[in-house]
């Protein structure tokens, strides 16, 4: 049996992403990401009425790079990928709601794979071809790679892989196009931000 593009996301959307043993930091990470998924998305939209978006954590290279790298993981197909829903601004987000050293970690894979890149194309990751792009993150994903030195890259992958698929399947894109939400598909819990600077 084969589950086409829309049904496999619609999967990794909503917890199936738990074969991979992630490191602590991918982990607050990530549930950052679902507990403040809907309130981060409203912030975007807010501030993109208010002003011109401007990253919190990252510089203009690292945002490059978690543009491409979202859009590889969702891309533009029939309906609109990770860069129309703004992954990056949520990721972005989520890191600025972070502990330091879980932030610097994210980062740590970011310029990793800038490194690896070098190393294999002679170029950092956004200015690579889009083949050897897949190239290097299907050797992250490859469940066969147990290589020590491409460790850090893998915990990274998996890491932005989950705060895309989240970004993306609770953007307004993700519910409308890909989920096909009717204002009948809802999530049975949310917690509600508790971030004291994000309180009105």
């Amino acid at each position: 049996m084969t589950l086409d593009r829309r049904q496999a996301l619609r999967t990794l959307a909503f917890g199936s992403i738990g074969a991979v043993a992630a490191p602590a930091w991918a982990e607050t990470l990530a549930e950052i990401a679902r507990g403040h998924a809907d309130h981060a998305h409203t912030a975007v939209a807010a501030a993109a009425e208010a002003a011109p978006w401007a990253p919190k954590v990252f510089d203009a290279h690292q945002n490059d790079t978690v543009v491409v790298l979202s859009e590889l993981i969702i891309p533009q197909t029939d309906t609109p990928g990770a860069k129309a829903a703004k992954v990056n601004e949520f990721v972005d987000l989520v890191l600025d709601d972070a502990s330091e050293s879980d932030r610097k970690q994210f980062l740590k894979g970011l310029a990793w794979m800038d490194a690896r890149s070098q190393e294999l194309f002679g170029t950092d990751f956004v200015s690579a071809a889009p083949e050897q792009q897949t190239a290097l993150l299907t050797i992250l994903a490859s469940p066969k790679n147990k290589a020590f030195e491409d460790q850090v890259g893998i915990d990274f992958f998996n890491a932005i892989k989950g705060l895309t698929i989240t970004g993306y399947y609770t953007s307004e894109i993700g519910m409308k196009q890909e989920l096909g939400d009717d204002g009948q598909l809802f999530f049975l819990e949310y917690p509600g931000c508790t971030h004291p600077q994000h309180k009105a």
